[in-house]
């Protein structure tokens, strides 16, 4: 009788709460990208990969994507060559209206303007805060004469900002490196 007792099972079972993955999150480090193709120079991290992309029919645009494996996340980037004072305003609109794109999902945005004139970069980041937003940073850097750069990141799974902000703190962390690391030949 008692060996049954202790063979019986109660159906007292607690399930565990929802919980998330722990991400681990390296140290920063960058190595420099210095190549023909662009006509300028940055550092990127470590633990990006860039891919190049086939050049756009404008000759003088280029496309690449700074891609984090480990973290799903892409930062697409555009290079695009003025060619007049027209061509600047209509790309900072372009910028404006491909954030604009996701404000209906977001809570807010911080815009901040920065300007290093020693190295003739000036330009805008977009911190879109909100679960849902699918590009959560993005930001455009030009010389205000001659060249154009955008860049928007994104993370290839489900919206869920909440869970993701250690490596979109991160990786936002490398793109403000970038930025403050540009320079234009």
């Amino acid at each position: 009788m008692v060996m049954l007792a202790a063979c019986h099972r109660r159906n007292d079972e607690t399930p565990k709460p929802q919980a998330y993955l722990r991400i681990d999150i390296p140290a920063h480090a960058y190595g420099v990208c210095d190549t023909a193709a662009l006509p300028f120079t940055f550092e990127y991290s470590r633990l990006a990969q860039i891919e190049w992309k086939q050049n756009p029919e404008r000759s003088g645009d280029k496309w690449f994507t700074i891609r984090y494996p480990k973290y799903k996340g892409y930062l697409f980037m555009s290079y695009k060559q003025l060619r007049s004072s027209n061509d600047l305003k209509a790309q900072i609109d372009t910028s404006y209206r491909f954030v604009e794109d996701n404000f209906h999902y977001s809570s807010g945005v911080d815009e901040n303007r920065f300007m290093n004139p020693e190295r003739r970069t000036y330009g805008m980041t977009y911190h879109l805060k909100g679960q849902n937003v699918a590009s959560t940073y993005q930001f455009y850097i030009t010389d205000s004469t001659r060249h154009f750069l955008r860049g928007a990141l994104y993370i290839d799974c489900t919206p869920n900002n909440d869970s993701l902000a250690p490596v979109l703190d991160y990786i936002r962390n490398d793109v403000d490196h970038l930025i403050e690391s540009l320079r234009w030949k």
